[in-house]
């Protein structure tokens, strides 16, 4: 089984997380995701979580704390493990996608994003843990590098 490796970031202002609305790449529906991508080669993983941020939401990305690793069988049949840190963002930013693949960003409350179609289901996953207080120290994901 090949992996491929992602990263997520979980962001929250004023009780609403920020997300990404976008197409799974599979069906042309669109899906909410937190801010997440590929780990690209020689990357560390607080590199990628901070360029995949930038990159999708326009906005600087502190990561604060790691959430976890979630193991994911996707739609398009590929094996993926997300790893989620939570974090923060300058508290005037604007989200502003650099990403054409990213259609819009929203500010949402659990319960809007519970209801919504998501790009998969670690997404809730990943929410959840957060909001029942799962914090790991970030050390704990800092010394894994995609190229060791």
């Amino acid at each position: 089984m090949a992996w491929s490796v992602t990263v997520a970031a979980i962001i929250e202002r004023q009780g609403r997380f920020l997300m990404v609305e976008e197409t799974d790449g599979v069906n042309p529906e669109r899906v909410l995701n937190q801010p997440a991508g590929h780990v690209e080669p020689g990357e560390s993983l607080a590199e990628a979580v901070v360029r995949e941020a930038y990159e999708e939401t326009g906005m600087s990305f502190r990561p604060e704390c790691f959430i976890g690793i979630y193991q994911l069988k996707a739609r398009n049949g590929h094996d993926y493990l997300r790893l989620c840190f939570a974090g923060s963002v300058p508290e005037d930013a604007q989200a502003k996608p650099l990403d054409p693949e990213i259609l819009a960003c929203h500010w949402l409350l659990p319960k809007e994003i519970a209801v919504a179609r998501l790009r998969s289901s670690v997404v809730m996953r990943c929410l959840e843990d957060y909001l029942a207080g799962r914090r790991l120290p970030l050390e704990a994901a800092l010394n894994f590098r995609s190229d060791r």
